[in-house]
């Protein structure tokens, strides 16, 4: 890099005031189609956790932890099922999609994002079919490795599709329909396995199976589904790319979109190495949300309470099918709560809720927490009034999340990248996202099992830290079209600090070739 000289990436002026365009069936039915891979993310994560407590999942390739739970009797509550061999078989999914995440930045910029949509979906039915049929530890592994690999290229393509598709004023909504399928996905597992729970021994190969039909169904629509204009002019098809615009906006008058999207494609086709250009210094405030987000989103601790939740309550002493009725109500909860996050994202603003939805979280986390420090211990199980009041808190916290965290964790990273550093810019969130997914699910059921109740205090500790961080860092991105994102950092009170002086910008060719030279 030679004397730090970069002019704004994208765009050199702002357009918003003159996209013109409306809200299609086609673009809200594209969008519809694409989430339904957040629904496999979302199916995986609530399968996980009702089938590693049913009793003849455990007994065939868990005998260990079957023993414990049903004849060690006197171990702790909270350390019944404190296994690492368990905990890897979990956490395995989220290694595999860390690792296919970053290989499917390449093959998202490359080749399209429904490229990414497809292979991620044809993972996902191969990792079905093992899971259903496994008759030993090495295959059920193999398969939900491979479920692993469909959830990085299908987190790494369809948030940054929806960002695409989506207008400028409704991108907040539409993008949250990946949560919303999430949400989704994770509830329709927590009814699934509170049905196949009675169906005994074979229950729990009808869970890990069903995975194969959303797979199905992101596989045809990532077939079927049209490539974003962002990407077909940024891999040289500007006709197609403004003929795919003006459908999606239901108008011919596109041409503002149009020349903000191809200034940007010039500058990203001008650099080769995205993962290099994103440590620069005009990129700092995206690579620090790529991070910081994702990362904050799995600390609130709604991973281990949603794919723990069956182990969770058991743990705190509700019977089997109590337990994964619980963990049906929240993921009710969950699903319901997006649809107020998809309501009011554009009219908020995405500060606001995920502040608010902060300040829920650490109230019920905290209050979890003192019940039970107070009424539950080793020798000691829950009451009844006191367990539906844990349940009911943690329906509260996990209302908070949907409406927050959840699908704001998701939009933010993907609607803040220029284009030429969004693939990797999503690689990176999806790989952040899955590593501290891959390390909570490893060590969530020891942490319970040392910190009891003050896992809780643990997790609203970091509640706290994210939504400080929120407060001082983010700015509000409602409203701002995406390829002019670029210039809100430099508005920002502290982010025009951390950025290259403008002026220091002009004095070079403002070509994007001439910009390409200086890396």
């Amino acid at each position: 890099m030679a004397g730090g000289s970069f002019a704004p990436a994208g765009v050199a002026k702002e357009r918003a005031q003159q996209y013109q365009g409306r809200v299609t069936l086609f673009v809200v039915s594209a969008c519809m189609v694409a989430a339904v891979g957040g629904s496999i993310f979302g199916y995986d994560i609530g399968i996980s956790g009702g089938v590693t407590s049913m009793d003849p999942f455990l007994e065939k390739f868990f005998p260990v932890v079957y023993r414990k739970k049903n004849y060690h009797s006197k171990d702790s509550n909270y350390c019944k099922y404190n296994n690492q061999g368990l905990s890897a078989f979990t956490s395995s999914l989220y290694l595999a999609g860390l690792v296919a995440s970053l290989a499917a930045s390449p093959v998202t910029r490359k080749h399209g994002r429904r490229a990414s949509i497809v292979c991620g979906g044809i993972s996902f039915l191969c990792g079905a079919t093992l899971n259903a049929s496994a008759i030993n530890l090495g295959m059920l592994l193999l398969g939900w490795i491979l479920l692993g690999v469909g959830i990085g290229f299908g987190n790494q393509a369809v948030p940054l599709y929806l960002s695409e598709m989506a207008p400028a004023h409704l991108r907040g909504g539409l993008n949250m329909m990946f949560q919303l399928a999430t949400t989704l996905g994770i509830f329709t597992a927590n009814m699934v396995n509170y049905g196949t729970e009675k169906l005994r021994p074979w229950g729990w190969r009808l869970s890990l199976g069903l995975a194969a039909v959303p797979a199905l169904l992101m596989t045809i629509g990532g077939l079927l589904l049209p490539e974003t204009p962002n990407c077909l002019i940024e891999r040289g098809h500007k006709e197609e790319g403004r003929r795919v615009l003006e459908r999606i906006r239901g108008t011919r008058n596109v041409g503002a979109e149009f020349e903000d999207i191809v200034d940007a494609s010039e500058l990203a086709n001008a650099i080769e190495h995205p993962f290099r250009n994103i440590l620069e210094r005009r990129n700092r405030p995206q690579l620090v949300m790529a991070v910081f987000m994702p990362m904050f989103q799995i600390l609130t601790g709604i991973n281990s309470i949603l794919f723990y939740a069956p182990v969770l309550f058991q743990s705190m002493g509700f019977g089997g099918h109590a337990s994964l009725y619980s963990s049906v109500l929240t993921g009710a909860v969950l699903a319901s709560s997006t649809l107020v996050s998809i309501a009011t994202v554009d009219k908020w603003g995405r500060r606001a809720l995920l502040i608010g939805g902060g300040i829920q979280m650490i109230v019920c986390q905290i209050v979890v927490a003192v019940i039970l420090g107070l009424k539950f211990g080793n020798d000691r199980e829950l009451s009844k009034g006191f367990s539906i009041l844990v349940v009911v808190v943690i329906c509260l916290f996990v209302a908070a999340f949907g409406w927050s965290w959840g699908p704001l964790g998701w939009t933010v990273p993907s609607e803040i990248f220029p284009l030429e550093t969004r693939s990797a810019g999503q690689s990176i969130t999806v790989a952040v996202n899955l590593l501290f997914t891959f390390a909570i699910a490893q060590s969530f059921l020891s942490l319970l099992c040392s910190f009891r109740y003050g896992i809780f205090l643990f997790f609203a500790g970091w509640i706290t830290i994210m939504t400080l961080f929120v407060f001082v860092f983010l700015p509000e991105t409602k409203g701002v079209p995406i390829e002019e994102m670029i210039l809100l950092w430099r508005k920002h009170w502290f982010w025009k600090r951390v950025m290259p002086p403008v002026a220091e910008q002009d004095d070079d060719d403002s070509s994007p070739a001439s910009k390409h030279l200086q890396l």
